[in-house]
């Protein structure tokens, strides 16, 4: 027990906040970089711009420099503090200041996309800002605790910029500028969607753990005034969790969706005359996927068996769309061509395998052969006695145990019959020249008496 309880007493020692944590500070800090004037207006702008060029180029290290630089994170600390400490005004300010965050955002990236020359024909990491997924979710979440831990211990570090590069807050604002400047309302929603799911997972994480760490609660001189601001904290902390909770729960689904529609069209790819080229899911109005298949048309009994596989991965009949002959908004001949010898390369090499099988089941059987001609010749030569041999492999049962001995079988027909020497050397050789441990052989003694020939075997 005391081993336990040392242990125990370690454990907490170590994962003690108590002597690394100032929450007046942290509090100090948050309140002080809410606000949006001055520097902090041009250094938004210009992080904004940086990040648009990044996407637009899809170039990675030139979006983390510009998550570098970017001050955007504090209005959502704020609103997470405002809400633990039930302090209105500060909630109320940080609400104002996202705002104006969001606004010039929109603006600076809206300009940069719109007088920019770069055009790219397949901006994927756009693309990737459009459709929150659960990961974005997580890391939200754990990043925001990490930036708000950050905030609260007494000896500074590194962590602050990791969270602005891990919670990913301005690549969505760039992209929603971008849905703007090219008249795109799905860049646009989508963007928004994703930066708003991260902001309220980072308020989330915020709220929590100032409630875990106990920061000194907002004291109102009125209590009517109190009791108005208890009741618009508690409304706008239900507004944020209950949301949170739900989409946290959506996405989990489409994600299981999305990961089963993956493994069943990699199992189904290669199966049918037809070669899926390429698949869509949707998740408005219930999750579905719509399967592009090119080539030759599929049979009804093809349709059938890929329905049944369908139903095999959890996929219910009208969630599978099955489209043949049909491309893909954007697919091009040279993609559609790419996927036939993907196929084809597929269907190549998994023969190759099968052959390969075959060839070795072959070698192992002609390993097995037995020489017989070779053999008859040499044991002849040894013993000229010998007339006929038979040579075989076999099994040997024991009926009562039930035990089996694997080996060979010879069968030996002699005109003059073996001493028992002979017999040893004779059984020996053929296991030597066969190479296996068990062999059995039966002699037969063939002679001829008043015409006729008589034969008497011993084992």
């Amino acid at each position: 027990m005391s081993f336990w309880k040392n242990l125990r007493s370690q454990l907490s020692s170590i994962a003690s906040l108590s002597e690394h944590i100032d929450t007046a500070a942290a509090e100090e800090s948050i309140r002080n970089s809410i606000y949006f004037r001055g520097p902090n207006v041009w250094i938004l702008v210009f992080s904004i711009i940086i990040a648009s060029v990044g996407l637009n180029v899809n170039s990675i290290p030139v979006i983390i420099g510009a998550m570098l630089i970017s001050p955007l994170l504090g209005p959502i600390f704020g609103i997470g503090l405002g809400l633990g400490i039930n302090d209105t005004g500060l909630l109320k300010s940080s609400l104002k200041n996202i705002l104006v965050m969001m606004g010039i955002s929109l603006v600076a990236s809206f300009i940069y996309f719109l007088v920019t020359p770069l055009n790219l024909s397949n901006p994927t990491e756009l693309l990737a800002r459009t459709n929150p997924t659960i990961y974005d979710v997580l890391i939200a979440l754990f990043g925001g605790f990490a930036g708000i831990f950050e905030l609260s211990r007494k000896e500074k570090g590194t962590v602050f910029s990791g969270v602005a590069i891990a919670t990913a807050l301005m690549p969505p604002l760039c992209t929603a500028g971008f849905g703007l400047a090219n008249g795109n309302l799905m860049y646009f929603l989508g963007a928004l969607y994703l930066f708003t799911i991260n902001c309220i997972f980072i308020i989330l994480a915020t709220y929590l753990t100032v409630k875990y760490m106990k920061f000194g609660q907002y004291e109102y001189k009125d209590e009517k005034a109190g009791k108005r601001a208890r009741r618009l904290i508690t409304a706008v902390t239900v507004i944020v969790i209950v949301p949170s909770i739900w989409s946290a729960i959506v996405m989990i689904r489409e994600n299981t969706f999305n990961e089963t529609v993956s493994d069943f069209i990699n199992a189904n790819r290669n199966m049918y005359s037809g070669y899926i080229m390429d698949y869509k899911v949707e998740h408005r109005n219930g999750s579905r996927v719509e399967v592009y298949f090119t080539g030759e048309p599929l049979s009804a009994s093809e349709k059938n068996n890929f329905m049944e596989s369908a139903k095999e991965y959890g996929l219910k009949p009208e969630q599978v769309i099955i489209k043949e002959h049909a491309l893909v908004e954007g697919t091009d001949q040279a993609e559609i061509l790419k996927g036939i010898y993907e196929r084809t390369d597929s269907e190549i090499t998994r023969r190759e395998a099968e052959i390969k099988k075959l060839e070795d089941q072959l070698a192992l059987m002609h390993a097995s052969d037995i020489p017989y001609e070779q053999i008859s010749r040499e044991a002849a030569n040894q013993y000229p006695g010998i007339t006929s041999l038979l040579v075989a492999r076999g099994a040997r049962t024991d009926i009562d145990g039930y035990s089996r001995t694997d080996g060979l079988v010879a069968v030996v027909s002699t005109s003059v019959p073996f001493t028992e020497e002979e017999r040893e050397r004779f059984t020996n050789w053929l296991k030597i020249r066969l190479d296996t441990e068990n062999v059995t052989m039966y002699e037969i003694h063939e002679k001829l008496d008043e015409g006729k020939e008589k034969a008497e075997g011993r084992q």
